[in-house]
């Protein structure tokens, strides 16, 4: 009985702690709670959440595009799936015929496609 009853303690206890975990793994954003006299524009709040949303995707959009006037030296040249630059593991292709070269993902395997 005493086995039992320390079993249930210890089950309760992972039980109580997966909550926890799951409860601060749920968060869904911030909450403001405001009084029922103010003043309050729902639309100006919406309007203001997605030009925070937009402007938080050009500085993501912005990172992740880096431009390169001169790529630097000891580059591959990779030929599929379009001709690209590997870089000391990062990727590069040029951009509108220029010289300059936008940052891509690494694309394919680059084994066997070597243009010598």
């Amino acid at each position: 009985m005493i086995f039992f009853n320390s079993l249930g303690k210890t089950s309760l206890a992972f039980f109580t702690l997966g909550a926890l975990c799951l409860s601060a793994l749920s968060h869904g954003g911030q909450v403001v709670v405001r009084k029922s006299s103010e003043p309050f524009d729902a639309f100006a709040v919406r309007d203001q959440v997605l030009q925070d949303h937009q402007w938080q995707e050009v500085l993501r959009m912005q990172q992740q595009i880096q431009i390169l006037q001169a790529l630097p030296s000891g580059c591959i040249l990779l030929a599929r799936p379009y001709t690209y630059y590997s870089c000391q593991g990062l990727f590069y292709r040029p951009y509108q015929n220029r010289d300059v070269y936008i940052q891509v993902d690494a694309v394919g395997d680059p084994a066997g496609q070597i243009i010598k």
